[in-house]
């Protein structure tokens, strides 16, 4: 078979002949991920593969979404979603392969045959909100549910493509320069705050996507996504068109706030009320006769043209006094990103700031203290300890706080609102942590002045090892950079790694760079000298393997993971001697983190199951349940096991054996539907703890009295 060519938009003049073991057998669509393929396995069985374009195939930041987008959709319900049958996202060209399920996308069915009728409207809604009850328990937010992500089954509604940003999507952008959604089925906190979304976003999503099967149009309607994102945040949904009986339950879905949505529960029971039974004849509506054309195989993974293209309709207009307002809601935006910080400390009792970011605020324990940003920025400040410094980020700009009291000593903006990390000190200077932005800069530790600046090529992705900063581009050079002088070390390729996305752990000499075999039987690990790019050690080990920390000199642990991420196994080896050493896990852990202490790994579950496995007894120590959903990485120091919880919480575990002895109480804000899906990692300072918190605190705790939090 030869291979495929497509002459359509974002096509690509060579497509591969097969993914993995699956032979591609024609073009379903292509869309600005990547492009649809119809395939038959070996036994026969049809399947959608999605194969990632080329242009991202190289980008590491764009792997990661992709492995994420994969994850998530392994661990979704097959009743609602098409299952994923097999991956391979460390593949040359990453590739995910689904069942194939016959029907249109519900976009398609629109186009064709005009808006559905009520007994239609009603069957879809209760699929719908029956398929996001089962993707929000298991800890997805869909993040981009339109019509062009719902396929109309025989058996119902299916809803696909998980959680993936598309760079070419919108013209919208977000501090990373991505847009995660579609203008006209976003949510108003989707805009206001685009980093972090919860369940509620999808609702909001629900709601837009019925006005649009019952209408042909969306709630909010204009031939510009910039006045479309105005009217989401400000303007009533326009629901003209909408069946009466349907209508109030699809403004409830539209409010402006999270928390006056239903939940996907409480829309099951409404429509329950609303219909007493439901028609029991094949879902897919009936086609219009006459001109339309055939019914094409619908690509199941979500990326194709007619699920991405949306044609945009003149709707309502902005008048004279709106786009004044638009304008100076604009300004005001702008003016309230540049605003500064204040500090407050005390010694009482009681654990909660002041909302308006003023006045004292006094914390759970003996000489600890909160710093809050006075106004401007979103989510929680990232933070790291160096030069004498508590260093903390959040998108457009870096600042230092004194860590004895929490005085702010500098502030520095950064001009990106890229933020991927907390800063860093390399080579005696504060490095923001931009991967994926547009320049470096290192800054004097002292007062926060710039003292070199470097610009990146676009698509580079940033690491730091010691006192080097390693820049991986898109072509897969690696440019080592002085951290002191911003000057260039070395630049080259690491054998056998294509572009290697680099790891590096505190006190460690190497950087490790890892890469899976094709079939995920084994995993490349090389470790390079960042300083001069030598490769010090290169090994083959047996499988799937995340590194998660090293020992300066000893050995580097591994977590052993499956297709869809889930931990198996904690793997210890030791490149002086090339032995491994590897424990199991009792159960599968789905996005886990892990560190290590001595020979002692801790392990932490998407689901909040922490486990404790000594690695050189063979054993697991300990288990505990810590109610966490989604945790950051378990920092452990001086007997206790710290994580801090996406609502704000800074956990606190025995680590010998594994009870929970210190939480201070949450601090969520005016952001109470925002969680962060990896929150920033505590950090220990001496005697006390520092953490920070979606309502944008910075706060320490004693250590030595976790009970007291």
């Amino acid at each position: 078979m030869a291979p495929q060519r497509n002459a359509g938009a974002n096509a690509e003049a060579e497509l591969p002949e097969y993914a993995g073991h699956y032979r591609l057998e024609s073009c379903l669509g292509s869309g600005g991920m990547g492009v649809v393929h119809l395939a038959r396995s070996t036994s026969g069985m049809r399947l959608a593969v999605k194969v990632v374009h080329a242009e991202f195939a190289r980008d590491p930041e764009f792997r990661g979404r992709f492995r994420q987008e994969v994850a998530a959709a392994r661990r979704v319900s097959g009743a609602f979603t098409a299952p994923v049958v097999d991956a391979d996202p460390e593949a040359d060209r990453p590739w995910m392969a689904t069942l194939y399920i016959p029907g249109p996308t519900l976009s398609e069915h629109v186009k064709r045959s005009g808006p559905m009728a009520p007994e239609q409207l009603r069957r879809l809604m209760a699929g719908l909100a029956e398929a996001l009850r089962d993707i929000h328990r298991v800890g997805v937010v869909h993040r981009d549910l339109k019509p062009g992500n719902v396929l109309l089954a025989e058996d119902g509604p299916k809803v696909i493509d998980f959680g993936i940003s598309r760079p070419k999507d919108s013209e919208l952008r977000t501090e990373t320069g991505k847009l995660i959604g579609t203008p006209p089925f976003m949510a108003p906190e989707q805009f206001r705050r685009p980093r972090e979304v919860g369940p509620a976003a999808d609702v909001f999503a629900l709601g837009s996507v019925m006005v649009h099967a019952a209408t042909g149009r969306g709630p909010f309607d204009s031939d510009s996504p910039y006045v479309v994102a105005y009217q989401v945040v400000h303007d009533e949904p326009d629901l003209t068109g909408v069946p009466v009986g349907l209508a109030p339950l699809v403004r409830r879905c539209l409010a402006k706030e999270p928390a006056d949505r239903p939940t996907p529960d409480e829309l099951m029971r409404e429509l329950r009320s609303v219909a007493a039974s439901y028609d029991t004849q094949a879902f897919i509506p009936a086609q219009r006769t006459g001109g339309d054309a055939p019914e094409s195989p619908a690509p199941v993974p979500g990326d194709t043209a007619a699920g991405r293209l949306r044609v945009w309709r003149p709707g309502r207009r902005l008048g004279r006094g709106r786009a004044v307002a638009l304008a100076a809601g604009v300004l005001g935006l702008a003016l309230a990103l540049a605003g500064g910080l204040v500090a407050v400390w005390g010694t009482g009792r009681n654990d909660q700031a002041p909302r308006d970011g003023t006045g004292p605020a006094l914390t759970a324990a003996s000489g600890g203290w909160t710093a809050r940003p006075a106004v401007g920025g979103e989510g929680m400040p990232q933070c790291s300890y160096g030069a004498g410094k508590l260093l903390c980020a959040r998108p457009g700009a870096v600042f230092a706080l004194d860590p004895a009291d929490g005085r702010l000593l500098w502030r520095h903006a950064t001009g990106t609102r890229a933020t991927s990390g907390p800063p860093v000190v390399s080579g005696g200077l504060v490095q923001p942590y931009t991967d994926g932005g547009s320049r470096l800069a290192g800054l004097d530790p002292a007062t926060g002045s710039q003292v070199w600046g470097r610009r990146l090529p676009a698509g580079t992705a940033v690491r730091y090892a010691g006192d080097t900063a390693l820049l991986t581009g898109a072509d897969g050079t690696v440019t080592g950079v002085d951290g002191a002088t911003g000057r260039t070390r070395w630049h080259g390729t690491v054998p056998g790694q294509g572009a290697p996305s680099f790891v590096a752990f505190p006190g460690d000499s190497s950087a490790y760079a890892t890469r899976v075999s094709a079939d995920g039987t084994h995993t490349r690990v090389t470790a390079v000298d960042p300083a001069s790019g030598r490769v010090r050690w290169d090994v083959r080990l047996r499988g799937w393997l995340k590194p998660v920390a090293a020992r300066a000199g000893g050995p580097v642990f591994f977590l052993a993971v499956d297709s869809g991420y889930g931990a198996r196994e904690v793997v210890r080896y030791t490149p002086a001697t090339g032995a491994s050493r590897r424990v199991a896990l009792p159960a599968v852990l789905d996005g886990a983190h892990a560190t290590a202490r001595g020979d002692v790994v801790y392990v932490l579950a998407a689901g909040g199951s922490l486990e404790a496995v000594d690695v050189a007894a063979g054993r697991r120590l300990w288990h505990l349940e810590t109610s966490v959903s989604r945790g950051s990485l378990p920092v452990a120091r001086a007997g206790r096991v710290y994580l801090t919880s996406g609502d704000g919480r800074l956990l606190a575990v025995d680590a010998a054996r594994g009870r929970l002895v210190g939480q201070t109480p949450a601090r969520l804000g005016a952001d109470s539907a925002q969680v962060m899906s990896t929150p920033p990692a505590p950090v220990p300072v001496g005697t006390r703890v520092c953490a920070t918190a979606p309502d944008g605190t910075v706060f320490t705790v004693d250590g030595r009295a976790p009970g007291a939090w």
